[in-house]
């Protein structure tokens, strides 16, 4: 994943570090953080947050403002030292982590925000085991527009499932992910080929 990065696989060739469009173009994170902090402001008391896979955290320094504690993830360790010296606040930590491989702090909610569908399917096993200890999962996947078939597995690396015409579905085989409740939040339309972002919010 640091390739990506040093590479501006993703674009944004005039920043350090940039996540992509989906965290940077205003047309899909205006919708998206709307949906979210609608829902954790719901709440009489505040939610503790883990976001496995902050990226430039260009998303989390707004959704910072409605957490009690906000603990923000990445596995390039260059990254997650970048946003140390860049966002501060006291209810604020980075770790460097590696979600499929490492013990993931506690927290209410979860959020993974197209990280998912950059990991093979071992890889996403293991997280979703680890998925169970939190009480909401705001879950952000790009899959295709209409019918697909879940799940195909790839290599973990930069590309996605799109151009197999599959996309992850934690609640399909081979992951099951047994949830209480679930509803969209937020669903951005791309186009007919480049399929859709779609943002789930599921009660464990």
């Amino acid at each position: 994943m640091a390739q990506i990065y040093e590479q501006h696989l993703w674009g944004g060739n005039e920043f350090d570090f940039y996540s992509g469009e989906g965290s940077n173009n205003l047309k899909i994170t205006e919708p998206y953080l709307k949906a979210v902090t609608t829902f954790l402001k719901s709440f009489d008391s505040t939610l503790s947050i883990c976001d496995l896979g902050c990226g430039d955290f260009n998303i989390g320094k707004v959704l910072l403002k409605y957490s009690k504690s906000y603990i923000a993830i990445d596995i390039v360790d260059t990254l997650i030292e970048r946003n140390k010296n860049t966002f501060t606040d006291k209810r604020l930590e980075f770790q460097c982590l590696d979600i499929a491989k490492d013990e993931l702090p506690t927290a209410d909610c979860a959020i993974l925000r197209q990280v998912l569908q950059h990991l093979s399917n071992s890889e996403i096993k293991t997280v979703v085991e680890k998925l169970k200890s939190y009480t909401y999962l705001i879950l952000t996947e790009h899959i295709p527009n209409g019918a697909f078939i879940a799940n195909k597995d790839i290599i973990s690396g930069q590309g996605i499932r799109l151009k197999h015409n599959s996309g992850v579905d934690l609640l399909e085989s081979p992951f099951n992910l047994k949830v209480k409740k679930q509803s969209v939040l937020n669903t951005f339309v791309l186009d007919n080929t480049n399929g859709k972002i779609v943002t789930t919010l599921y009660t464990l």
